[in-house]
């Protein structure tokens, strides 16, 4: 069973982002939400709805499922740390 955690998606988010070169700027207009509101996500003080994901997803040009599903591996690395 994979726990909640809110820092995860804000992870993934953030990662795929910078992957791409973009800035919160220009990627919080391509996602039609706040500049804010994204900031607050990568940082785990808010917690994105089903409906913010899909944007992102969307933004992102990947269908939500596969953002979901690179949170969903995030959640559960960091529930299972690697020992080094």
């Amino acid at each position: 069973m994979i726990e909640f955690n809110r820092a995860a998606a804000g992870i993934v988010i953030k990662r795929i982002r910078n992957e791409r070169k973009l800035s919160q700027e220009v990627f919080s207009g391509l996602a039609g939400i706040a500049r804010s509101h994204l900031a607050m996500i990568e940082n785990g003080a808010k917690q994105a709805n089903f409906e913010t994901i899909w944007r992102i997803a969307n933004a992102f040009d990947m269908p939500p499922h596969i953002l979901v599903k690179h949170i969903e591996k995030e959640a559960t690395n960091e529930n299972n740390p690697r020992s080094t």
